[in-house]
């Protein structure tokens, strides 16, 4: 029986050098080439469109693995919609969230009418593994016509509330770390890159985004130790050598 071929085959960098360098791009507010000195650094002479390359072929299936190990999503969802600018073109970044705050699913989209919704909503029925027990939205009327069309939805509560509403500051929040990453890209460009990066952005910055402020120093230091290690499963790695 012939064994499985490594994930990093045909790269002449260690698993451990690129599994580190994708996790610092899509986990930290690093441009490609900060990256590419933080890897000098430490002795590895690599170049930013190298890095960028790496993230383009293994950020998603890092970032599927991740989604795939965590918990079962929550039964109330908060969907709402935030506007990007892409080389001067509008477009409305569609995210839903569950009560803990946990990143669902995102689809970058130029309309914000009933195909629009219908199309974000049967997206992350498709990638959550139950229906949820209650949804809660803006006043948008594009996510009752297109919820009423959806049968999985039919019977799901529907909370609507208005923008300003403390209730739906989980799903305002969950915008702010996009934002961020907008502002250090010095804007998204091209919509297919904006959504591949994104999609991919989320899972692996929450993956170790741990909500320190509620933890103690040592439970804290414990649940990020077993995050690593789960990454390491994740990325095929053993144990990064010294310096990463």
């Amino acid at each position: 029986m012939k064994n499985a071929r490594s994930l990093y085959h045909g790269h002449r960098f260690p698993a451990a050098v690129i599994g580190c360098a994708v996790r610092w791009y899509f986990r930290f507010q690093l441009s490609l080439r900060d990256i590419e000195e933080l890897l000098f650094e430490r002795g590895v002479i690599v170049s930013y469109e190298t890095i960028r390359r790496w993230a383009d072929k293994f950020g998603a299936g890092f970032a599927h693995r991740v989604k795939a190990a965590r918990h079962k999503p929550g039964s109330t969802w908060y969907l709402d919609e935030m506007f990007v600018t892409l080389s001067g073109e509008p477009y409305l970044l569609w995210r839903a969230v569950d009560q803990r705050s946990v990143e669902l699913d995102i689809l970058l989209q130029k309309r914000r009418d009933k195909a629009a919704a219908k199309r974000f909503c049967k997206r992350v029925l498709a990638a959550c593994p139950e229906a949820p027990r209650k949804i809660v939205t803006d006043q948008l009327r594009s996510y009752p016509t297109a919820k009423a069309q959806i049968p999985e939805l039919i019977n799901v509560k529907h909370v609507f509330v208005k923008a300003s509403a403390r209730v739906k500051n989980r799903a305002e929040n969950s915008h702010q770390p996009t934002r961020e990453r907008e502002r250090r890209m010095r804007g998204f460009r091209d919509p297919k890159r904006t959504q591949a990066f994104l999609s991919s952005f989320g899972p692996i910055r929450q993956h170790f985004a741990l909500k320190r402020h509620l933890l103690r120093a040592s439970l804290y230091r414990k649940q990020l130790g077993e995050r690593f290690a789960m990454w390491h499963r994740f990325t095929e790695l053993s144990q990064n050598p010294p310096g990463f």
